[in-house]
């Protein structure tokens, strides 16, 4: 999960080849369905859910 690395929309969408808009796109409906404010949530959540594990890439 690229944003729960704190990469950018740019970086995000680089790494996935897809346009910064639909990475744009994405982001936000994650953050709705998950009811979740901001990228921040997202990253509390991801280790949170195991998602995402410090030290790992």
């Amino acid at each position: 999960m690229e944003v729960a690395r704190g990469g950018s929309n740019g970086e995000i969408a680089r790494a996935l080849t897809v346009s910064e808009a639909t990475v744009k796109t994405h982001v936000g409906r994650i953050l709705t369905k998950l009811a979740l404010r901001d990228r921040v949530q997202v990253v509390v959540f991801a280790y949170e859910a195991g998602i995402v594990r410090p030290g790992t890439e």
